[in-house]
Order: C-alpha cells, then structure tokens, then sequence
C-alpha cells in the first residue's frame, strides 16, 4: 500500500489534514509507550525512593539521629510523588521511541544532506545527555551532605520529599543540558552564525559562564567539586572548537563556507533560507 502511494504521490507531499493525522498517531504511539513504560518506574518504585533517599540516610546515619529525614506533607503527597516518579522513568525509558517519533515526523521535510546532518547530531546528543546526568547522579550525593552539613546539631532539617524529587531531577537536567554545549556551538558554526574564530576569541567568557553555573550547582566551600564539574564541559567546549575548525576547513575546500551566501547582498535584500 505504500508503494502505491508512492507511485501516486512521487514527491511525497501532504495535505494539513494528513499532517495532523501523522502528527496524532505519533503522539499516541508515544504517549502509549510511555504510560506502559511508567508501569516500571511504579513497581521499583521502592527501589527508586532507595536510591534517592540515600544521600539523606547517610548524614543522619553520620550524624546518629533522627532530625535529618526526608517527609510527606500530607496524605495525598505518597501517591503523588509515587506516580510522578512512575511518569518520569516512562519518559526516560521511553526516550528512544518518543524522539524518534519526533524524528520520523520531520524526516520527510529534510533533504538527503541534512537528514544525514540531523541524524548525526542526534545520536551524539543521547551519550553527552547521558553523560551529564551520570555525572550529576554520581556528584549529588556530595552535593547533599554539603548542604544538611549546615544544619546545626540538635536542629532538625526535614526536607519534603516531592521538593528534594524536584531537585534531584533538576540537577540532573541541568547537567544533561549543559553537556550539549559542544552539539549547539558546533550546529551554529554549520550554520554560519558562529565562526571558530569567534568561539576561540571568546574561550574566556565561555569559562567564566561555566564557573559561574558549576559554582551555581555546586555550592561547594572548597572549590574543588565546582572545577570538577567545570572540567569535562570546558573540555567539551575545546572539542566543539576543534571540529568547528575542521568543518571550516573542510567548507573552505569544497567552496562551500555559509559565509559566502550572504557577500553579495545588499543591505535591503532577503537572505536565503538554504
């Protein structure tokens, strides 16, 4: 039946009515998937709250009592947090079907060169994703003895369990976030909107911003968690440098550099869109 369609339809265009229609049945391609997937994150959900919980454990184990503890607020609060945390290891469990039906759906509009262009830039943003979340899952155990550190003995410090959940995802967010800093500098350089060049005159500003946002994250007294967070993204931000140069070198030779759309027009004329 596809090929028939094909044969009919060579160019492969659509009308707004069968856009919608594959926009919905991805949508619920996806959200099925997610709602089976979350069935997961509800069954270990104990194991979860474990893993979470356990960097509060550890200070009121070292400090030997009870006034450092995560709590509920209320009676309805268990059940919430319980299928929040079910909702949200659907989303990530389900991540690999969801994006790619995002990528299915806007497959068709690209041309040969740039879905080769978009593929790659998406598998690599799912291991440096990855990466900044590991990180952030393996440093916030520190992050948390450091902050209930100032707790003062004999002061007790309860924390809510749906805001420590909040936080907790936060970080790791953040962190994932930060490490495609190399995949957007790199996207904007393919573009023509950042030169290399300009991406090495501004190596200083780009390290102040990431001490600032690791010092952010990280309120560290010693430093020390605040530059090794820092290091891997500076180091990243060195590669998106290098391959932003090499990919101008490479422009340069096949005649090709985006800059050279944009040198004979005139102050009143459109910029092309490809």
């Amino acid at each position: 039946m596809a090929r028939a369609r094909k044969k009919q339809n060579p160019e492969g265009r659509m009308s707004l009515g069968e856009h919608f229609r594959e926009l919905r049945n991805r949508l619920l391609i996806s959200c099925i998937a997610i709602a089976v997937l979350s069935t997961v994150g509800w069954y270990f959900y104990q194991d979860i709250v474990d893993v979470i919980a356990a960097p509060v454990q550890a200070v009121a184990e070292e400090r030997g009592d009870e006034l450092v503890a995560l709590r509920f607020q209320n009676i309805t609060e268990p059940f919430a947090t319980q299928l929040k945390v079910a909702i949200f290891s659907g989303i990530l469990l389900a991540s690999p079907i969801w994006l790619w039906q995002i990528w299915a759906f806007l497959l068709p509009g690209l041309r040969p060169k740039e879905k080769k262009v978009a593929l790659a830039y998406f598998f690599v943003s799912i291991p440096l994703f990855l990466a900044g979340a590991g990180l952030a899952s393996y440093t916030f155990p520190r992050l948390v003895a450091i902050l209930l550190g100032f707790t003062p003995e004999g002061v007790g410090n309860l924390p809510g369990m749906a805001e420590f959940l909040s936080l907790v995802l936060f970080f790791m967010l953040a962190f994932g976030l930060a490490f495609l800093l190399p995949v957007v500098l790199v996207a904007l350089n393919q573009i023509g909107v950042l030169s290399a060049r300009n991406m090495l005159r501004s190596w200083r500003i780009t390290l102040f911003l990431i001490l600032v946002f690791s010092a952010f994250m990280t309120p560290d007294p010693s430093a020390w968690t605040m530059l090794a967070m820092a290091a891997p993204v500076f180091f990243l931000y060195w590669c998106a440098v290098g391959t932003a140069f090499l990919l101008e070198r490479r422009r340069r030779g096949r005649g090709d550099d985006p800059a050279d759309r944009y040198a004979g027009l005139s102050p009143d004329q459109a910029t092309p869109l490809s």
